[in-house]
């Protein structure tokens, strides 16, 4: 039982690690401080799709199911759970490079967005 929750309880870990990965950029607009931890979450969330890893949390949660009974899974986290519900074939390589490059996209807004507001405030600093 105990390693069954403990499985559940890292799934949701690795969501909420992979959310804030996609869309902690924008939670930088308003508390700076969290930049430093977004950044490196998003190089290594981008390294792992670009390089085609699988999260070292994936093996831990498949040890974690098999201890607790339950039947592991093949492929990553993001195979596994997201994929189906995200798209209903499997997922290519094409897609997951595609994938990565919509996390950096994404995340190119809120910094691009915060240097543009940091160089104005420079600029007008200067005046």
């Amino acid at each position: 039982m105990f390693f069954r929750i403990a499985a559940d309880i890292l799934v949701i870990l690795h969501l909420g690690f992979i959310v804030f990965v996609v869309l902690g950029g924008f939670s930088g607009l308003k508390w700076r401080r969290l930049i430093y931890l977004h950044l490196p979450a998003a190089a290594w969330g981008a390294l792992i799709v670009f390089k085609g890893w699988i999260c070292p949390l994936t093996p831990l949660e498949i040890y974690l199911r098999r201890a607790g009974g339950q039947a592991g899974y093949s492929g990553s986290f993001i195979d596994h759970y997201l994929i189906p519900i995200i798209y209903p074939a499997a997922l290519t390589r094409e897609l997951q490079i595609a994938m990565g490059v919509m996390v950096v996209a994404i995340n190119l807004l809120p910094y691009g967005w915060m240097m543009a507001r940091y160089a104005r405030k420079r600029k007008s600093a200067k005046r």
